[in-house]
């Protein structure tokens, strides 16, 4: 029987049904109902308050419950019950007045990006029995060889790695092939090393059971179901979803054109193909943690070419980044400009509300059970402000977080927003990254 005796064979098999009940009692201890945790970034900051003093047109007023969103956040108004919007979050001194150096601080909590991010950390633990233990998608995230910085996402600290810029590729390999590009070779080659470790030594098996007979076989035969059991539940876990519940590509998908992916009038089809694959891979149970990268900082983005929207101008280029730099009054038409843009990118994520809350999940919906972060690299994008962050969590109520409310943090850290959500998802820590002081209270 080659190296493996009957009795290694049959400690082997004793210890995987030993780990059984372990493998079970992880699932349980996440508890409750399932947690999600999804990042949407867009570039560029907003229109906070202005070097004259104007207050900022961005960011709420009011109290906690009774507040008012301005109106280029009114795309949220019917969301509002399932928002929390903060006051006073900064991001720390460093590189204060830098879009790279709030790029890199954004999700690590950590000057110069020297933290693994917040993100990642959770594709470790909530995301460690999942097929994808993390999605990172973009539009046009990686426009002109964009690379460092550019990217918001740390897998290490100081180290960054792109996102998947092109819909189609993203929904292929989570879906194994099931989108208009076909199979994936590489998803292919790993589904087909995917076999059952007793199909592997089947011959082995067969030699052994010959050998041995009464009690011991009956022993033998316990042990390698209890091990098929393991694999059984494995399997259920990190298998793809049934082909008629979950890879029938979304209508979007077919709205891209893939040898156009850096072409400004293509950045929305783009954006919403990717939306709608990062909700059916959250839905389909293939990942818990996904980040949705529009673009990046200092954008070149000519956002006036979005053909349908507000913001189109025939024969005129606007780009981001360039209408962010409004000036010092909020006044102008790079102001006029940069506001609308703001609006429009506040009805991105008003779509990736309603998608998940499309979902129906236990007593509620996908939404409830997912905390979406929406956040931006600096505040005011012509100051580059690193304070007052425009930060919104939404959704999550599953979890316990009590939206409907603007909470005033009276200038704690960000890092100590991600420990409180850490709370939230199961994954409960004193802190989070060098740019925090503890956990952010008044959450749930």
């Amino acid at each position: 029987m080659s190296a493996w005796t009957r009795r290694r064979f049959l400690g082997a098999a004793s210890a995987a049904v030993a780990g059984l009940p372990l493998l079970l009692g992880r699932a349980a201890a996440q508890g409750g109902p399932a947690r999600r945790f999804v990042v949407f970034y867009y570039p560029d900051g907003v229109p906070g308050p202005s070097q004259d003093g104007e207050p900022s047109a961005w960011h709420p007023s009011g109290g906690e419950r009774d507040f008012a969103l301005p109106d280029l956040l009114s795309p949220l108004a019917p969301w509002r019950d399932h928002l929390l919007f903060f006051r006073g979050l900064h991001m720390g001194g460093t590189d204060e007045g830098s879009h790279p150096g709030g790029a890199r601080k954004l999700l690590t909590a950590a000057d110069h990006g020297n933290n693994e991010s917040f993100d990642r950390v959770l594709a470790r633990t909530l995301g460690a029995d999942r097929p994808h233990r993390h999605v990172y998608l973009g539009a046009m995230a990686n426009h002109n060889n964009a690379s460092g910085d550019k990217h918001i996402s740390y897998p290490a600290p100081g180290h960054t790695e792109p996102p998947e810029d092109d819909p189609v590729r993203a929904f292929d390999r989570l879906f194994a092939g099931a989108g208009p590009g076909g199979p994936d070779p590489a998803v292919a080659a790993r589904r087909a090393r995917r076999l059952s470790i007793l199909d592997a030594v089947a011959d082995e098996l067969t030699t052994l059971r010959g050998r041995v007979g009464g009690a011991e076989r009956a022993k033998l035969e316990q042990h390698l179901e209890g091990l098929r059991e393991v694999e059984r539940r494995v399997g259920d876990v990190a298998d793809l979803p049934a082909a008629d519940q979950c890879t029938d590509a979304p209508a979007s998908l077919g709205q891209v054109r893939p040898a156009a992916l850096y072409d400004p009038a293509n950045l929305p089809a783009i954006l919403r193909a990717q939306t709608d694959t990062l909700v059916q891979a959250l839905a389909c149970g293939l990942t818990r943690v996904g980040v949705l990268q529009a673009s990046h900082h200092t954008s070149e983005l000519i956002m006036s070419r979005f053909e349908g929207s507000a913001l189109h101008t025939p024969n005129f280029d606007m780009r981001s980044h360039q209408a962010s730099h409004y000036g010092a009054r909020h006044s102008g038409d790079l102001y006029t400009a940069y506001v609308a843009q703001r609006r429009w990118w506040s009805e991105q994520f008003a779509y990736l509300l309603a998608q998940l809350a499309a979902r129906p999940e236990g007593d509620g919906t996908l939404l409830d059970h997912t905390v979406v972060l929406c956040c931006s690299e600096v505040c005011d994008g012509n100051t580059h402000r690193h304070s007052d962050m425009p930060f919104v969590v939404a959704g999550g109520q599953a979890t316990g977080l009590r939206t409907g409310r603007l909470i005033d943090t009276g200038g704690r850290l960000h890092g100590d927003l991600y420990a409180a959500l850490a709370h939230a998802l199961g994954t409960p820590m004193d802190r989070f990254g060098p740019l925090s002081g503890g956990v952010l209270g008044g959450l749930t």
